[in-house]
C-alpha cells in the first residue's frame, strides 16, 4: 500500500504483522482476524470473510437479531479501526478489514439465496469499495477515524443492493 494515498494521523509508521496484531483484541479484529495482512488485495481477502461469517450466524439468529448483531459490530468497527488507525499512524490503512466484513454481511443478509446471487453481490460490493463512486469518495477522502473508515464501506454496500435489486426486477 501507498502510504502517502492515506492520511497520517500519526508520527510514525508502523508495519503491520502478527505481532501487532495480536498485541491488542482491537487489531485482531480491525485486521479481519488476519485475513487483512494478505499482501495483495486484502480488502477482498476481509470480505471474503464475511461468507462463514455470515453463514454461520445468519441461521442462529433471528433477522431483527441479525439486524442488531451488524450494528453492534458497526459501532464496534467505529472503535477498533479508530484504535488501529492510531496505532499504525494511517486513518485507513488498506489491511483494516473489519468495514469489509460488517458491510458485506450486510450485504448477504439482503441477497437473494443461490450461489449466482452471493457471487454477484461480491463482485459488486467490491467494485463499489474500490471505485469509491460519489458520494463513497467524498466521505473515504473527508471523514476520518473509524467513522470514517466504516462509513464508506456502508455506502459501498448500499449501493451493491441497489444494483442487485435493480438485477433482480429485471430478471424475476
Amino acid at each position: 500500500m501507498n502510504i502517502s494515498d492515506k492520511t497520517r494521523i500519526g508520527p510514525g509508521w508502523v508495519e503491520p504483522g502478527w505481532r501487532l496484531l495480536f498485541s491488542h483484541p482491537a487489531h485482531l479484529i480491525s485486521f479481519g482476524f488476519g485475513s487483512g495482512l494478505a499482501r495483495r488485495a486484502p480488502g477482498t481477502f476481509g470480505t471474503l470473510i464475511a461468507f462463514p461469517l455470515y453463514w454461520l450466524l445468519a441461521p442462529l439468529l433471528s433477522d431483527m437479531s441479525f439486524i442488531f448483531l451488524l450494528i453492534l459490530a458497526f459501532v464496534l468497527g467505529v472503535w477498533v479501526c479508530d484504535i488501529t488507525g492510531k496505532a499504525l499512524g494511517v486513518a485507513d490503512y488498506g489491511g483494516i478489514v473489519w468495514d469489509e466484513i460488517v458491510s458485506f454481511m450486510l450485504v448477504l443478509f439482503f441477497t437473494p439465496p443461490g450461489w449466482y446471487w452471493s457471487l454477484l453481490a461480491f463482485v459488486l460490493f467490491r467494485i463499489f469499495d474500490i471505485v469509491k463512486p460519489p458520494p463513497i469518495r467524498y466521505f473515504d477522502s473527508n471523514w476520518h477515524g473509524g467513522l470514517g473508515v466504516m462509513f464508506d464501506d456502508l455506502l459501498a454496500a448500499g449501493y451493491a443492493l441497489m444494483c442487485l435489486a435493480l438485477v433482480k426486477s429485471v430478471l424475476i
